[in-house]
């Protein structure tokens, strides 16, 4: 397995506009150095992530795109304004997308994009196979990843990959993990710790990432150590 463990320094994590305690110890940071590794690994041309909130898993893109000098384009489509799980954050409230913007601007000018619109609005902005990494975290009920899902399966590139974060999540209304059961039939990496992340490979696997797969608990006693 030619995988790589890097230790890296995120950026994100010395911004005075992020909520440190979000950034760091949020659902999402204990994925942080496996959506790093990931982008090292597979050296996408075009990630897109639907739902960014603070920005702890685009920034971790960004930053393995920046170190390693990749030809990256990073997406973040959100309308930061909130949904029924992470609450409404106001329309005359843009604090936190000013706080994001302002992070992508300092540190990912070249790299980073965003996308302050819904889901399906974005669409026509990407063309059919043509996204390698598509990180799916918006409004969590069932019908609203699904519908993500499938609407934004066709811009996947073959051999692309979909993640999806909240797998393991059981509260009202959360159906990320009702999915994430019928999609296991296709090649897969799962990790059950910081609120669960699926790995999906839907249009085929890529020969490197078939030695990853076989090693897939090694991966996640690695990435769990690092929470």
């Amino acid at each position: 397995m030619n995988w790589k463990f890097h230790t890296p320094r995120f950026a994100a994590d010395d911004s005075p506009e992020l909520p440190a305690s979000f950034i760091a110890g949020g659902a999402w940071s204990g994925h942080r150095r496996f959506a790093y590794d990931l982008v090292r690994f597979t050296r996408p041309r075009t990630i897109v992530e639907l739902g960014t909130l603070y920005g702890t898993s685009y920034f971790s893109f960004c930053q393995a795109v920046k170190d390693a000098k990749l030809d990256t384009s990073c997406f973040a489509v959100d309308t930061w304004q909130g949904d029924a799980h992470t609450g409404q954050y106001g329309l005359a409230d843009d604090t936190m997308y000013q706080a994001v913007n302002s992070v992508n601007a300092r540190e990912f000018a070249d790299i980073g994009t965003l996308l302050r619109s819904t889901f399906d609005e974005a669409l026509a902005a990407f063309p059919n196979g043509s996204i390698n990494i598509l990180h799916i975290d918006g409004y969590h009920a069932y019908q609203a990843v699904l519908h993500d899902y499938l609407t934004w399966l066709p811009k996947l590139a073959d051999n692309g990959i979909v993640l999806f974060h909240d797998t393991v999540v059981r509260l009202p209304d959360f159906g990320v993990y009702l999915l994430w059961g019928q999609l296991q039939s296709m090649p897969h990496l799962h990790f059950e710790h910081s609120n669960g992340l699926g790995v999906l490979f839907p249009k085929g696997c890529p020969e490197p990432f078939q030695a990853v797969l076989q090693q897939q608990e090694k991966l996640a006693a690695h990435y769990r150590s690092q929470e």
